[in-house]
């Protein structure tokens, strides 16, 4: 009768193997499983239907929104032209909130390309809601001369800005700070929103602009409906905006600026999407006749708990 024999420390090279490779999968669980738990959560807050105005409603502490907008433009003298942005939104303090955002835009007949950055700053300045509620708004911006997402609107910008090639347009890059002044107020539903605004190009030679956005804004219904539902009219917010440029320290007033009208409409879903339209229309001579925008945004509650937790923080 023949017995078998085993060959030394195979069985224990295997088990160390399994070991190992078990300790793996349960370290990249631990930082994976987080986050879908954050992806899934659902987001309690109410987002306005502004694209350029701000109320003065910050991010929650340690949440992230992220956000994904776009401005289709019409363009007399040149080519249509689809713009573009990311946004990262996080609530540093409970009156900080800090925003990253990538522009790109494509322009029909032409090309594609990345246009720049801008990183956002708003401080809210008195701590409880009062008659009326102030917020700074402080922005650096990196972007060239063939970005068109049209964020704002100010100074002398016209619609004829956007007709020159992007070949050319994108050979100027410009370095500008952008100073805001958010009042807002919300009052038996409605909020109105006014929003004055200072440009500086940090070029010597270049004057100071202005421009301004007003906004506001009401939930079509006030009382929550008992169930959760997509379609419950407290889930959609009707607003307004009104939005141009000043001109600058050289030429103040509404001299050839442009100016515009946008109706607008958010859809806040309970699983905590948002989703926003606002087709806007030029006023005068010197506007785009149409700027359609719509975008879709998502907050992520606890993502600061998070990652602080994945990298040992308390």
């Amino acid at each position: 009768m023949e017995t078998t024999q085993s060959v030394p420390g195979a069985g224990d090279g295997a088990s160390a193997i399994c070991v190992i490779v078990a300790s793996w999968l349960r370290a990249l669980l631990s930082c994976i499983l987080p986050l879908v738990a954050v992806l899934i959560l659902p987001a309690c807050a109410q987002e306005s239907p502004y694209i350029v105005t701000y109320d003065h409603y910050l991010e929650e502490p340690g949440n992230l929104e992220v956000e994904y907008f776009s401005t289709y433009g019409t363009q007399r003298g040149g080519n249509n032209f689809h713009a573009y942005w990311i946004e990262l939104e996080y609530g540093v303090k409970a009156w900080y909130t800090t925003e990253f955002y990538l522009d790109g835009q494509s322009t029909f007949g032409e090309s594609t390309i990345f246009t720049g950055f801008r990183w956002e700053n708003r401080v809210r300045l008195l701590d409880r809601e009062h008659w009326i509620n102030p917020v700074l708004y402080v922005e650096y911006e990196q972007i060239s001369d063939a970005d068109k997402i049209i964020k704002e609107v100010e100074g002398h910008d016209v619609e004829s800005d956007q007709a020159t090639p992007n070949a050319i347009a994108r050979q100027t890059v410009n370095h500008e700070l952008e100073f805001k002044l958010l009042l807002s107020k919300t009052f038996k539903g409605w909020n109105v929103a006014v929003n004055p605004l200072v440009t500086k190009n940090l070029s010597p030679s270049e004057p100071w602009e202005f421009g301004y956005a007003i906004g506001t804004s009401r939930p079509l219904a006030l009382k929550a409906s008992p169930r959760q539902c997509n379609f419950c009219p407290e889930n959609f917010i009707a607003g307004v905006e009104m939005y141009g440029g000043l001109g600058d320290t050289q030429d103040f007033g509404l001299h050839e600026t442009s100016q515009y009208l946008a109706p607008a409409l958010a859809w806040n879903l309970p699983s905590g999407w948002t989703l926003r339209v606002s087709p806007g229309f030029g006023l005068n001579d010197n506007s785009h006749r149409l700027l359609m925008r719509w975008g879709v945004s998502r907050e992520f509650s606890g993502f600061g708990d998070l990652v602080r937790g994945l990298f040992g923080g308390h």
